[in-house]
């Protein structure tokens, strides 16, 4: 058996560098699955991606999933790509299994949450209200960093998390708090603002939409109070508001606490981010 990737079409490439192709995996120049990578459009030039790895059914169990997914790193290693990432969705068993053989490391998940029809209240002595524009530009002034921050303490390289971050920005927030499907909230106690928290309408598919949270923070001084969960509770009402019933988030892995809240609260993993150095 020879397992070789075969490409279906030429390179994909646009104005801003990236790259995308397809290729068939093939078994003695045969077709038997396929396989599409692409660099990455968050991170940039030297971040890559497996979008999808398919062998064929007849042709499983016989490692030519492995060699197809080595040989699609190569390819990336080609482009310039320091490191691989994938995702994997939660009822995908097998597809974990084969990237931790890999040596993919889970990154982050996706989560969501089916919203009760009523929005829940908030623990007493606690009030949520729209975030001012005073306070939006104290809080934009560091939420680029911030954000970069987190993923550089993943290891991923500065200038891959700065692009990211500010591509992110500038995509969901082009207006500030005036941008379509926005809403910044503050929680409140005792005249004290403790922390905010950031939900947007988010298209999950074609006609799809769901509730998203793009940012949660208790300030320091604050935490281990329980305003985390009455942040996320807020969400829920805001989510609702804004006529969605599903209300979704990204976690890194390393965040336990946050995990185990998020859990506690009904939310379940819909997505695991796994990645690689190449």
């Amino acid at each position: 058996m020879t397992t070789t990737l075969r490409p279906t079409g030429p390179s994909k490439q646009s104005a801003d560098g990236a790259r995308e192709r397809t290729y068939d995996v093939c078994d003695n120049g045969r077709p038997v699955g396929a396989v599409e990578i692409s660099t990455d459009p968050a991170f940039g030039a030297t971040a890559g991606v497996l979008r999808s790895l398919r062998i064929d059914a007849t042709h499983r169990r016989r490692g030519r999933g492995v060699i197809a997914a080595l040989a699609a790193e190569e390819v990336l290693r080609g482009w310039g790509c320091a490191q691989v990432r994938l995702e994997v969705p939660a009822d995908n068993d097998a597809a974990r299994r084969l990237a931790a053989s890999l040596g993919y490391t889970e990154r982050s998940r996706n989560m969501i949450k089916s919203l009760p029809q009523d929005p829940p209240a908030l623990p007493g002595g606690l009030v949520a209200r729209p975030m001012s524009e005073e306070e939006f530009g104290h809080w934009e002034t560091t939420a680029v960093t911030a954000y970069a921050q987190d993923w550089i303490d993943r290891g991923v390289p500065a200038d891959q998390a700065l692009r990211k971050s500010e591509a992110d920005q500038a995509r969901l927030l082009p207006h500030g708090l005036s941008s379509e499907g926005v809403r910044l909230h503050v929680l409140v106690h005792d005249g004290a603002v403790v922390g905010h928290i950031w939900v947007a309408r988010f298209e999950k598919g074609p006609g799809s939409l769901i509730g998203w949270v793009y940012d949660v923070e208790v300030r320091e001084e604050y935490r281990g109070r329980g305003y985390g969960r009455a942040l996320m509770l807020e969400a829920e009402g805001m989510a609702l508001a804004a006529g969605v019933d599903r209300l979704g988030l990204h976690v890194f892995a390393a965040n336990t606490p946050a995990l185990r809240l998020y859990e506690s609260l009904g939310y379940a993993t819909t997505n695991h981010n796994l990645a690689k150095p190449l």
